[in-house]
């Protein structure tokens, strides 16, 4: 990594930057909103190139010389078409020819001659994990990258990659969050085990743990929370109502209830960081906050209970 600097406890999240799966997105907010992110001491950023098909990482690239970043590699989009399948055009790709130009691409988007954190984004199951991972270790070697992670892995997938590498493993990045639990069982227990950082993603659920979220709300064309189960009516409403309750324990940590639920994220066994979106530099103001959050096992436990009939996976 950059001068030895490991992930901070959050980091900001880059995906709904370019707009797709939240539809339009206000990109001069998403800018005011990264720059507030660093004005307030924050640094690290997590960002992809299929988010907004570029623009994410030309966007996080503005102001670069001021943030450490993680980017990934394996999905690529040389080919959009609304006709073909659920994300147009996209498809896997950890092959060794692929790592190598969605480097390049990805430095000179950025503006920069090193990422901090390079991950592989989802599985693929089409190219020898061998071949993907000693491209990686090539990277590292040539100091284009400074440490290997993943995303989307199944645990045993995790223990062969971490094998392939040789122990090299720097981290990986699944979906958590109070309503998806599911990773407590087999993820975040081997990532302790095995020394391996657990960067989080989506932990308030694109939102819907921001209490923000009206259940009468519509969801325009394009973005597709109005797709999830998560963000039924009638789950709304009972995240909804879940969250008031938690509204004085919010004010007597004088936050928000987001910033109670992302403080609740980090102190999970095993997890290391959170990553979070922001729209605005007020959401970048108070998501940097819950870092510095003190919550008692009390505290945990109520939060915990507030949220445990809401729609989820444990």
């Amino acid at each position: 990594m950059t001068g030895g600097t490991a992930p901070e406890r959050l980091l900001f999240g880059a995906w709904s930057i370019g707009g797709w799966f939240w539809a339009d997105e206000d990109l001069d907010a998403s800018r005011a909103a990264l720059r507030a992110w660093v004005d307030g001491g924050m640094t690290w950023v997590d960002t992809a190139p299929i988010y907004g098909f570029g623009l994410s990482e030309k966007i996080v690239g503005e102001i670069a010389q001021h943030l450490h970043i993680a980017t990934k590699c394996g999905l690529r989009w040389e080919d959009p078409s609304p006709t073909r399948g659920r994300d147009p055009g996209v498809r896997r790709d950890l092959s060794a020819a692929s790592i190598r130009q969605e480097c390049e691409d990805s430095l000179r988007r950025l503006g920069v001659e090193h990422i901090d954190l390079y991950q592989c984004h989802w599985p693929d199951e089409h190219t020898p994990l061998d071949e993907t991972m000693d491209t990686l270790v090539r990277l590292v070697d040539e100091g284009h990258i400074g440490a290997i992670g993943v995303s989307n892995f199944p645990v045993e997938l995790l223990e062969e990659t971490r094998s392939a590498l040789g122990g090299r493993l720097y981290s990986t990045q699944p979906r958590f969050s109070a309503l998806d639990r599911g990773i407590e069982r087999d993820i975040l227990p081997w990532c302790r085990q095995n020394g391996v950082r657990a960067l989080v993603y989506s932990p308030l659920e694109h939102g819907l743990l921001t209490g923000k979220v009206d259940p009468e709300r519509e969801f325009p064309v394009g973005d597709r929370r109005r797709t999830l189960d998560s963000f039924s009516r009638a789950n709304r409403a009972r995240v909804k109502q879940a969250l008031q309750t938690l509204q004085p324990l919010a004010k007597e940590h004088g936050t928000t209830v987001s910033g109670l639920v992302l403080a609740w994220t980090l102190t999970r066994p095993g997890v290391t960081s959170a990553i979070v979106g922001a729209r605005t530099h007020r959401h970048s103001e108070q998501n940097a906050q819950a870092a510095r959050l003190h919550l008692c096992e009390t505290d945990k436990i109520r939060v915990s209970g507030a949220l445990a009939m809401c729609h989820r996976t444990q």
